[in-house]
């Protein structure tokens, strides 16, 4: 058996704008720049032009050392705690309040870019998008009230999320649906990774007064090999969607895309 110590990864240093390893070592190296600004002015002799040792090099060290420190500490502090905030305002505009995933903007914003970098790059890729919505939502409200609903909507968010991969991208698109952006992932993995969600849904433990309510989702997703624009996705995504919906509910309807095939107008 492995402990748990033969496991532990060594902690990262954070020379991020936000870690303060990184103010120590940066006042650390501008003090030392300014011992050695001190001692090339008080060294050069400007009437000569030459240089010379100083008439008091102490005061060169001392002098620096007592005021550089506390200047660049206070400086460089104040610039980490303004990355630290401005860190926290992009995750305040770009996630979800209630889910903690990427809202439409962001989720939006983010699958439009990767399209358009591999479209830049004219490389042919693989990948899926997923369209996922709430069985039923309105009469969970209805009978629970919007706070046992926000319950289930959270609860559903972190099912989604433990069933796909780190590199993908799960958001929030309003109400009761999600989206998951899956770059990379072949047609097969992609139909495996929306049953696994749809069943994961329907085991989760929604408890609303105790008592066990059952959930479910419907999955409409199209996956592809050649880069599309997203809102062209989005809509082929959304109109299976609709097939599994009217198919009953709680089921996966994929649409494929093979190399070179175009997008077929929309059905509905």
């Amino acid at each position: 058996m492995v402990s748990m110590q033969d496991n532990a990864q060594p902690s990262k240093i954070d020379w991020s704008a936000s870690g303060r390893p990184r103010v120590w070592a940066l006042t650390a190296l501008g003090t030392l720049v300014c011992i050695v600004v001190a001692f090339l002015v008080d060294s050069y002799d400007f009437p000569t032009g030459t240089w010379r040792w100083g008439t008091d090099p102490v005061n060169n060290v001392l002098i620096p050392l007592l005021l550089a420190p506390p200047f660049f500490y206070l400086l460089l502090d104040k610039m980490r705690q303004l990355a630290i905030a401005h860190h926290e305002l992009m995750n305040v505009a770009s996630t979800d309040s209630l889910t903690s995933l990427l809202n439409r903007r962001a989720f939006t914003e983010m699958v439009d870019g990767y399209l358009k970098r591999v479209e830049d790059a004219e490389k042919t890729v693989e990948g899926a998008l997923l369209v996922i919505d709430v069985d039923h939502f309105k009469a969970v409200n209805d009978r629970f009230g919007h706070d046992q609903g926000d319950e289930a909507l959270k609860l559903i968010a972190g099912t989604i999320r433990q069933a796909v991969r780190e590199t993908d991208l799960v958001g929030r698109m309003g109400g009761e649906e999600f989206c998951v952006f899956m770059p990379g992932q072949p047609a097969d993995g992609a139909d495996a990774a929306a049953e696994r969600i749809r069943i994961a849904v329907t085991q989760a433990r929604f408890l609303p007064g105790g008592a066990r309510h059952d959930l479910s989702v419907s999955v409409g997703g199209v996956t592809f090999a050649n880069v599309y624009p997203f809102p062209d996705l989005y809509s082929r995504a959304d109109e299976r969607l609709y097939a599994a919906k009217n198919n009953g509910r709680n089921c996966v309807e994929l649409m494929r895309f093979r190399p070179g095939e175009p997008i077929p107008a929309i059905l509905h």
